[in-house]
C-alpha cells in the first residue's frame, strides 16, 4: 500500500492453455478495475515453451503495474493426474514470476474465492463474472479467465482488509 493509502493487486487464474489475469486497485476501500486478460502461450512448443510464456507474461505485468501483492487461485483436483499436473507448472511459472521481482504471493482455494465474491462456495462461472462486473463496474465483457482472476484479487483485497479490522497480522 502506497503513502496515499492506495494499493495495486495482480490476480491469477492459472492454466497451461490459457492463463487470466486481472490487476485491481483499491483506494480508501474503493475497488477499480485496471486491466484484465489472458495470457496464451504458444501452444505449437512443448510445456517448457508455454511455462516460459506464462513467466514472460506474468513478469511484463509486474514491471508495467508494480502490483504491491499477487494473489493466485490454488490447484483443484483435476479430472486426471496428468492434467493437475499441467496446471501445477502454470501455476508455479506464475508464481515464479512475481517471487522472482519481489512481490508476495497469497493463494486462495476456488470454493473461498467464489464465496468471498458471490457469498457461495460452488458458485459458477456466469456468478462470479456477473458480481466481479458489478463489483468493478466493468462495462465490457471479459473471457472467463479474466473474471476469473480479477475473483482472486478481489478475494486477496477482501481477506487482508478483515485482517487488518481483525488485528490478525
Amino acid at each position: 500500500m502506497t503513502s496515499t493509502g492506495e494499493s495495486i493487486i495482480l490476480g491469477i487464474d492459472p492454466g497451461s492453455r490459457c492463463t487470466g489475469y486481472g490487476i485491481v486497485k483499491e483506494v480508501s476501500g474503493r475497488l477499480s478495475l485496471v486491466k484484465a486478460g489472458t495470457i496464451r502461450p504458444d501452444q505449437t512448443g512443448d510445456m517448457s515453451v508455454r511455462l516460459a510464456g506464462i513467466f514472460a507474461g506474468i513478469s511484463s505485468l509486474v514491471q508495467e503495474f508494480r502490483p504491491a501483492e499477487a494473489a493466485v487461485e490454488e490447484v483443484f483436483t483435476a479430472r486426471n493426474a496428468s492434467s493437475a499436473l499441467k496446471l501445477g507448472q502454470a501455476r508455479g511459472a506464475a508464481v515464479v514470476a512475481c517471487s522472482h521481482l519481489g512481490i508476495p504471493v497469497f493463494s486462495y482455494e476456488p470454493t473461498m474465492i467464489k464465496k468471498s465474491v458471490v457469498g457461495v462456495g460452488r458458485a459458477d462461472k456466469d456468478q462470479v463474472a456477473f458480481m466481479v462486473a458489478r463489483l468493478l463496474g466493468a462495462r465490457d465483457s471479459l473471457a472467463r479467465d479474466a473474471t476469473d482472476a480479477l475473483a482472486v484479487a478481489v478475494t486477496h483485497l477482501n481477506h487482508r482488509r478483515l485482517t487488518r479490522l481483525k488485528g490478525w497480522k
